[in-house]
């Protein structure tokens, strides 16, 4: 039986539970940063297992000074904070874990997608829960933001998935045989994701082309030696003060995609990365313009969990249409598991240490990363990010997976 968790005293009792979200390979705490929070005088509690898809076995954890627990419902009534990747909002299939009166969750929460209901229980039982999908874009939260982390993965996986499915070498190569021309690579979405997506195709060897509706990008696109495509648009007050960029009307939309149709067709992979935090992807490229692709065209649609940016995107399958092959991956940074987990790991350990004065949990509203990301606390709910019609007006964000992975386009 374990000790109760305790109130205060400089110590934090922390419980990481195994994931239950189908496909989630992920660990919301790794050994090495395990181990940092142990001798920085926390106690560590891990699901058996748990770590186990990301390749980390229960022995590597006991080693980093973890005690693993093999009954779930003891993690729980042990813990004073939970890490976890995804609960609530973020695994709507899934029941709620058994979080405990006055407890603290931390984790992808899936605050546009978290039901009233679980909103209501989660206050009834005194939990504070703090949703990382709402770090603010702010320079002192940067190693806190976990959408930007993940979304990194993947965006580079998309690259790599493109370039595996492509029937064509993505470098050009002068042979004998005659010259082998590059591939085109077009990413639409200049965010992190896409940003990555478009670094790792360069690297591949691919022509590459980047656009986005913030004309400010176009040097980040420049530098990692992409072409940025500019299309005959009015942009002004397409990007927030974090850097975003804002839903446009549809009349916009629609002016955006009529200049596309001669961008789409010319290339041989298009990776797009529009997502509207609680609210479905804008459709961006059409039927249409698929059907004016070659043959052998691969479409990677990162904003697929949302209803993706692609006329004919299934979340979670892959769809051939008419000769071009479009996938629709909501797990993209689970299949980088120890990547994702690592960086996920530094992620919610420095919102920890955020959160302590002297060793001890202080929830302090006046923090502006602690207010952004707090839902319910103290009996209340206090999300203000759920869509009621009072939100403030909601910008495009860059998609990392099913959680948001988020980059604007």
């Amino acid at each position: 039986m374990f000790a109760s968790r305790p109130a205060g005293g400089g110590l934090v009792n922390i419980g990481v539970p195994a994931e239950r979200a189908a496909g989630e390979k992920r660990v919301a705490l790794v050994p090495s940063v395990a181990k940092k929070l142990v001798n920085n005088g926390h106690e560590v509690y891990i699901s058996a297992g748990a770590g186990e898809p990301a390749g980390w076995a229960d022995e590597a954890y006991e080693d980093a000074g973890c005690t693993v627990v093999s009954d779930r419902e003891d993690l729980f009534e042990t813990a004073t904070i939970i890490f976890q990747v995804q609960a609530l909002g973020a695994a709507p299939d899934l029941e709620m874990d058994p979080y405990q009166d006055g407890q603290v969750v931390v984790g992808l929460l899936g605050p546009y997608d978290i039901t009233d209901d679980q909103l209501e229980a989660l206050a009834e039982q005194n939990v504070s829960a703090f949703s990382m999908e709402l770090i603010p874009r702010i320079s002192r939260a940067q190693s806190m933001d976990a959408l930007s982390s993940q979304a990194s993965l993947g965006g580079y996986k998309a690259a790599l998935m493109a370039a595996d499915g492509l029937p064509k070498m993505f470098p050009m190569e002068m042979t004998a045989a005659g010259t082998i021309r590059p591939a085109e690579v077009f990413v639409i979405g200049a965010g992190v994701a896409g940003l990555k997506a478009i670094a790792t195709a360069k690297r591949l060897g691919a022509r590459v082309r980047g656009y986005d509706i913030r004309l400010e990008v176009k040097q980040e696109v420049e530098s990692l030696g992409a072409k940025f495509v500019e299309l005959d648009l009015e942009t002004e007050g397409s990007g927030d003060e974090e850097g975003y960029a804002r839903e446009m009307d549809e009349e916009f939309y629609a002016a955006q995609r009529e200049q596309m149709r001669e961008v789409v067709p010319e290339s041989d992979v298009v990776i797009t990365t529009a997502a509207i935090p609680g609210a479905p992807a804008p459709e961006l490229v059409s039927t249409e313009m698929i059907e004016a692709m070659d043959d052998g065209s691969i479409i990677v649609d990162l904003a697929a969990a949302t209803g993706g940016n692609c006329e004919p995107t299934v979340a979670g399958e892959t769809v051939h249409h008419d000769g071009v092959t479009i996938h629709g991956p909501t797990d993209l940074p689970s299949r980088v598991s120890q990547t994702a987990s690592q960086q996920f790991a530094n992620n919610l350990s420095n919102f920890l240490n955020n959160m302590l004065t002297d060793g001890d949990l202080d929830i302090d509203f006046e923090d502006q990363i602690i207010d952004s990301t707090l839902l319910t606390h103290d009996g209340q709910i206090r999300n203000p990010h759920r869509d009621d019609g009072t939100d403030d007006e909601e910008t495009e964000t860059e998609s990392d997976e099913t959680e948001g992975e988020t980059d604007a386009a």
